[in-house]
């Protein structure tokens, strides 16, 4: 099918405070892409670093900016996602990029009409970018080959970073919960018509993170979501095989 019988426009949005050390890597990751029919947003958070000084430097690749306080991550996200035209949304946040600049023409050949979200897998960097290897390889998160809203009953099967989810099924972050990103892919999968495995790399992932800095609070918001989604007895569950599954990926990985 065409691009003119089949028009698909991604938005890219990238939430950013005091991002001065990893931004550029970022941005530079969304504006080399191949695929040229995507707008690009970033939402900044009133950054006190050299922020401000990026994104001026790279004003004329990006599509829309904004500027000023937020109440926290997901309040960034929404706002973006409120200005966002895009056919299909993804976020790509201020320290990770797409994995290489052929990522949105990959994702292009499989935006059929029919087609709600696509997936892809995610490459684990640390700080100095090298690559520590797949998510599904080095966690105990495998992508599935099917997706579908059941597939996070044992956490985060997909990567935030590595799923584009169609604008029209996308609805707006919970706020004050570091699990907030669970929640709206599983929304979004509970209305989705239809998905589909990119079978590709879709971005790479710095390690770390707000959740990772907040881990308690991040259980607790991980644990609060599932319930909502899964009910109590069936989360109660799952929970124990997460904690068995880590016990057990721990041990084969220090032999």
């Amino acid at each position: 099918m065409s691009e003119v019988q089949n028009p698909k426009k991604f938005s890219i949005i990238t939430v950013v405070y005091n991002g001065e050390n990893v931004l550029e890597d970022t941005i530079q990751s969304v504006i080399t892409q191949t695929f040229k029919n995507f707008e690009y947003i970033v939402v900044d958070g009133a950054s006190k670093d050299k922020t401000s000084d990026i994104l001026k430097k790279y004003k004329h690749h990006i599509s829309k900016i904004i500027s000023e306080p937020d109440k926290g991550l997901y309040d960034a996200m929404n706002k973006g996602m409120r200005i966002a035209s895009g056919d299909f949304l993804l976020f790509l946040n201020a320290g990770d990029r797409f994995y290489d600049n052929k990522v949105l023409e990959k994702i292009a050949k499989c935006a059929a009409p029919d087609i709600d979200i696509i997936y892809g897998e995610t490459m684990l960097v640390n700080e100095n970018r090298e690559e520590l290897g797949t998510r599904s390889k080095k966690t105990t998160h495998h992508l599935p080959e099917n997706l579908t809203w059941k597939s996070f009953r044992n956490g985060m099967s997909v990567c935030h970073q590595s799923i584009f989810v169609r604008h029209s099924v996308a609805q707006f972050y919970i706020e004050k919960n570091l699990a907030a990103d669970i929640d709206w892919i599983i929304t979004a999968l509970k209305k989705s018509r239809k998905n589909v495995n990119a079978h590709t790399i879709v971005s790479a992932y710095l390690v770390g993170g707000i959740s990772k800095q907040k881990h308690n609070q991040s259980l607790k918001d991980r644990f609060f979501v599932l319930q909502k989604h899964y009910g109590i007895i069936s989360n109660i569950f799952n929970h124990g095989v997460i904690a068995i599954k880590g016990f057990y990926f721990e041990i084969q990985n220090k032999i």
